[in-house]
């Protein structure tokens, strides 16, 4: 396998990560926003944020990645 191919599939990785990242974080959300409607503010709302944040992060960290294999691509 080459560089370049190894590269895409790496590319490609990620960004099925990152779709995914993107669906869990609408469930997440929807979720909270449910919660806080039926004014269900407990432990469960406050560790969904939490994973709400955790998941931004994790999205951000992936766009970064995405960048960088897109750069090298670019570069080969």
């Amino acid at each position: 396998m080459s560089k370049l191919d190894e590269v895409k599939e790496i590319l490609n990785t990620l960004r099925v990560a990152m779709s995914l990242s993107f669906g869990m974080l609408v469930v997440v959300v929807t979720g909270i926003i449910k919660r806080f409607d039926n004014n269900d503010i407990d432990s469960i709302f406050w560790l969904g944020v939490c994973f709400t944040i955790f998941i931004l992060l994790t999205i951000f960290l992936l766009v970064n990645q995405i960048s960088k294999k897109t750069k090298e691509i670019k570069e080969l």
